[in-house]
């Protein structure tokens, strides 16, 4: 199992200093202490998510002060972007840290994103497939075919050249057993959550995923899951740290998620609930969740976990720690969660 930092904090506009000290310097422990990536999100227009509107910007950022970790985008909102521009972007990226560069691909969750390309939101799910393959294409340095200003076909190429000779892609999956097989046809790894899906669920969607992946491709592929994670030496303290701040991050997130469950089908408007009535459902759901779907307390009450996310089919376990405990606090736990890390490799040997 191997594990990297995943961030996406609740709330952007909490301090006006030192907004990012958490991502640098979380990424530098990282890059010393054999994590295998950093991820940064493209969120837009609303405080959950809203210090990344621009992974590759961040992406930078994490490049100039690590050496060895890789820099991931999880997710670029593919439909949202030109491909030549997503190409570009990356590749200067790509440069900047030697060659690590990584990107997961999303359809886009959130109509409100698409205020910057509302004609796409409707046709996203078919655009992510056609831009992913047009970022990859360029990628390898095949030309492309556009219509320049003038209204004349041309046909344009990526510069600078990237390092990598073949970009490293993931499809982003909130649990659509459709989307994991899309995935493994494509031959893409995935990253996911457990926000959207049971374990169960999760076990299933790999295996269909492995089966796609091993029948177009003849290899088993990569499969990412998002976890949130605090970890100490006192089981008792950490849940009760945790608490409130994982409360109100599923609180600021809540209408969002749901809401994209709605748009699907889920049956429910989300916008008719009363904040108490959120408070509620969240409250209740707290211990259950801190139980089961993310790296809470100490490394010993955690093992067990990490066993059957490797399963269920994991290769990686993405640590999402910017979930609103203060910066120093997380730091701190990255201590405890390195030494998971560590057991878990020493176990494989």
């Amino acid at each position: 199992m191997d594990y990297s930092l995943f961030y996406f904090a609740d709330d952007s506009t909490a301090s006006s200093s030192g907004r990012y000290r958490l991502l640098l310097d979380g990424a530098k422990f990282a890059d010393d202490n054999g994590f295998v990536a950093v991820w940064t999100p493209e969120r837009h227009f609303h405080p959950f998510g809203g210090l990344y509107p621009n992974p590759a910007v961040t992406g930078a950022a994490v490049a100039a002060v690590t050496s060895r970790v890789g820099v991931r985008a999880g997710s670029v909102v593919a439909p949202l972007h030109h491909p030549v521009r997503i190409a570009e972007e990356w590749s200067v990226v790509d440069n900047l840290s030697d060659g690590r560069v990584g990107l997961s691909f999303a359809s886009g969750w959130h109509a409100g994103d698409f205020a910057l390309a509302p004609e796409k939101y409707q046709d996203r799910k078919r655009l992510l497939g056609e831009t992913v393959a047009q970022v990859r294409s360029l990628w390898r340095g095949e030309p492309l075919s556009v219509v320049d200003g003038a209204g004349s076909a041309t046909s344009i190429r990526l510069y600078p050249p990237p390092v990598q000779p073949e970009l490293p892609v993931w499809t982003t999956s909130a649990g659509s057993t459709a989307t994991f097989r899309a995935a493994g046809a494509a031959g893409t790894g995935v990253l996911t959550h457990l926000l959207g899906q049971e374990s169960a669920q999760l076990r299933a969607n790999i295996a269909e995923y492995r089966s796609e992946h091993l029948a177009a491709h003849g290899s088993p592929g990569h499969v990412v899951l998002m976890v949130h994670a605090f970890l100490g030496d006192d089981p008792d303290e950490v849940r009760e740290v945790v608490r409130e701040p994982l409360v109100e991050y599923l609180k600021s997130s809540f209408h969002l998620i749901a809401g994209s469950a709605a748009s699907v089908g889920a049956g429910f408007d989300p916008a008719r609930l009363r904040p108490s009535d959120i408070d509620f459902l969240v409250r209740r759901s707290y211990d259950r969740y801190y139980e089961t779907s993310g790296l809470f307390g100490t490394v010993e009450r955690v093992r067990p976990l990490v066993e059957a996310f490797a399963e269920a089919g994991v290769d990686e376990l993405a640590c999402l720690v910017d979930f609103g405990l203060p910066t120093d606090t997380v730091l701190d736990g990255l201590t405890a969660l390195n030494r998971l890390r560590a057991s878990s490799l020493e176990e494989a040997r």
